[in-house]
């Protein structure tokens, strides 16, 4: 099986899943970078898996679907152009002879929904859509705090050598902030030294993996002494779970 991050508008990835005929996409905002990657390679594109309802996720949806005849699934609780399978929290869905198990992660929108395979070729596998990046996580464009905190831990349960596949490469601007929060730690210094050096050959810094993430991503931090004590030198007043997330997400919607 091979996983391919299609690069779209300034900085998103369109996750194509291929067995070298069938194909699978993740999120497709754009469907002229899909078809050219299927011609190239000679695929046929079976599904069309969408995490949320934001344009530069659904915006090749039906493009593809016209052009392809592949069969869409999304999150039942979303806007997704019809018609396409509604899925929800335990659902599982079958994609090129894998069974993605169906996770409701709310947070960056209402109905946000990620897809969990735990073997891929003998690694685990996450298309988390916009909730969880490198370094980072979603803007709390529909949910709270408490949601996107709740999804976060969640997704931190899953195995350590998860593959993560983010869509959008903010891994850079994410771990500049991150080492505003945690300067000291050498995990995340020595993270954002590779990732600088793939970002300067133009290579992608995703996937991830799930230990990975759990340190140096201050969203999946935030019980850590080091994220507590960074949050209230930001806002005094956090003082639990919620309080403490909620003051580092806000300062890094802040953050220059």
């Amino acid at each position: 099986m091979y996983l391919i991050p299609i690069p779209a508008f300034d900085d998103n990835y369109l996750w194509l899943l291929h067995d070298g005929q069938r194909a699978a996409v993740v999120d497709p905002g754009d469907a002229q970078p899909v078809i050219r990657v299927l011609q190239e390679n000679g695929l046929q594109l079976e599904s069309i898996l969408v995490t949320h309802h934001h344009p530069d996720h659904i915006g090749g949806v039906d493009t593809l679907r016209d052009a392809t005849g592949a069969k869409v699934f999304g999150p039942a609780r979303e806007r997704i152009p019809k018609p396409f399978t509604q899925l929800s929290d335990g659902d599982t869905v079958r994609v090129l002879g894998l069974d993605f198990a169906v996770l409701d992660v709310p947070g960056h929108t209402a109905g946000h929904i990620a897809f969990y395979t735990p073997d891929m070729d003998k690694r685990p596998l996450l298309f988390c859509g916009d909730t969880l990046f490198s370094g980072g996580c979603g803007r709390l464009l529909e949910g709270t705090p408490a949601q996107m905190l709740a999804s976060l831990d969640r997704l931190a349960t899953l195995p350590g050598d998860t593959q993560v596949c983010c869509t959008h490469e903010y891994t850079m601007s994410n771990l500049r902030f991150a080492l505003a929060v945690e300067p000291d730690n050498s995990e995340l210094i020595g993270y954002h030294a590779r990732c600088a050096a793939l970002r300067e050959k133009d290579q992608p810094t995703l996937p991830t993996t799930m230990a990975q993430e759990l340190l140096i991503n201050p969203f999946l931090r935030t019980r850590q002494a080091t994220v507590m004590a960074a949050a209230r030198r930001f806002d005094p007043a956090a003082h639990d779970d919620n309080s403490v997330f909620a003051a580092i997400r806000q300062w890094k919607n802040q953050f220059k």
